[in-house]
């Protein structure tokens, strides 16, 4: 192992790699979002970022940018150079045929097809491999693919909107809209970074939600880029109630309906004639089984999961344990006592209460957005 410092310029280039990676963001799925840049001498010769499943790896694309100077440079790649053929060739090949020198790497590929070979192939081949430099920032990027690969589960974010005294909807449901139309950009956002956007049928019948991203709210020069691929959608409904004219099952996109066993067959065959898939995944007691539901999802290939419904799925999700982080956007308004509340999570004292870790608060227009991490399940 190598005992190499990281200077301030390897960790600038790190920092450049990373920068690039982020612009997959959006695009990537189901591949992590990986960026390479290639030094020599103290400067960058040149850099490359995974734009889109299917297509080149940042290190492919950084290598080919750079053309013959990439001999004896340096490069720095987010994540561990591939060593498995898949849609395209491996890229701990493509760097030791180009000649560099030393591989910086952020952080080992969690894929059990990779993870650690990449780093062999480079050092049987007498290239210097150090790795370790920025990796809480290389993780953060790509949790939803790290889980997976180390879980065999998505990551999933859970989305609300509530008013500032805690309150979702009024009692008879009408809920458009809490939130500004700067809240409901970030949103958009949340959702295209996403490989699937879960809800529950409830949600279906009372807001006939389409589930999709739509370019002219995200707020981005290349949103129509962006939704060339549009999210899996994926409605939890055990008795089979979404209509078959319901927006969810229309536009781009497919859609998932997940049942119980019980739901009636000619309601399946017209949901299916309309064009979604139905699939069942019931637990003992006849409700859905929400971990079996990640499980499917990760053999789908979803990396990060947007959970977008009200207060009873949000509320059973969180007590199952499957939420990673919530994403609750404030309003600046009132609801009242009768309205509904944030979660369906029914506690009894203080000492069951649900602990949670703020990461983040920032205003989003007039909305206040807070990022906060589950740290452990209430007790029963």
């Amino acid at each position: 192992m190598s005992l190499l410092q990281p200077s301030v310029f390897d960790i600038e280039c790190m920092s450049r790699a990373l920068q690039l990676a982020r612009q997959g963001l959006y695009t990537t799925h189901p591949n992590p979002r990986v960026g390479c840049v290639l030094a020599a001498d103290g400067q960058l010769v040149a850099e490359g970022w995974h734009q889109r499943a299917g297509e080149g790896h940042a290190e492919v694309n950084a290598l080919a940018a750079a053309g013959d100077s990439a001999q004896g440079a340096t490069a720095y790649v987010t994540l561990e150079p591939c060593s498995h053929v898949g849609r395209t060739g491996p890229c701990c090949e493509a760097l030791v045929k180009a000649g560099v020198s030393r591989v910086w790497i952020a952080m080992q590929d969690p894929n059990p097809q990779v993870s650690g070979r990449g780093m062999e192939r480079l050092r049987a081949a007498g290239i210097e491999v150090v790795c370790g430099l920025l990796e809480s920032q290389a993780r953060a990027l790509n949790p939803g693919f790290i889980k997976r690969m180390e879980q065999g589960q998505p990551f999933v974010r859970c989305k609300l909107a509530m008013s500032l005294d805690g309150r979702t909807a009024m009692a008879s449901g009408e809920s458009q809209w809490i939130t500004g139309a700067d809240a409901r950009g970030d949103v958009q956002r949340l959702r295209a970074r996403s490989s699937a956007i879960v809800s529950g049928v409830e949600s279906i019948l009372q807001d006939d939600a389409s589930l999709t991203v739509r370019p002219d709210e995200l707020g981005l020069e290349n949103a129509r880029e962006i939704c060339r691929r549009q999210p899996l959608r994926v409605v939890l409904d055990s008795q089979l109630r979404t209509p078959p004219k319901a927006k969810v099952l229309q536009g781009e996109g497919a859609t998932l309906l997940v049942c119980t066993l019980a739901a009636d067959r000619q309601r399946r065959a017209a949901l299916e004639a309309a064009g979604a898939e139905v699939i069942c995944l019931a637990a003992d007691d006849g409700r859905l089984d929400l971990k079996a539901l990640m499980e499917e999802l990760a053999r789908r290939e979803c990396n990060e999961l947007l959970l977008e419904t009200g207060a009873t799925l949000a509320g059973s999700a969180l007590s199952a344990g499957i939420i990673d982080e919530l994403v609750v956007y404030m309003a600046p308004v009132l609801m009242g006592s009768e309205a509904r509340p944030l979660l369906s999570l029914p506690i009894a004292s203080m000492s069951n209460s649900q602990p949670l870790s703020i990461t983040d608060v920032r205003a989003v227009g007039r909305d206040w957005r807070i990022t906060a991490t589950p740290t452990g399940l209430a007790k029963e």
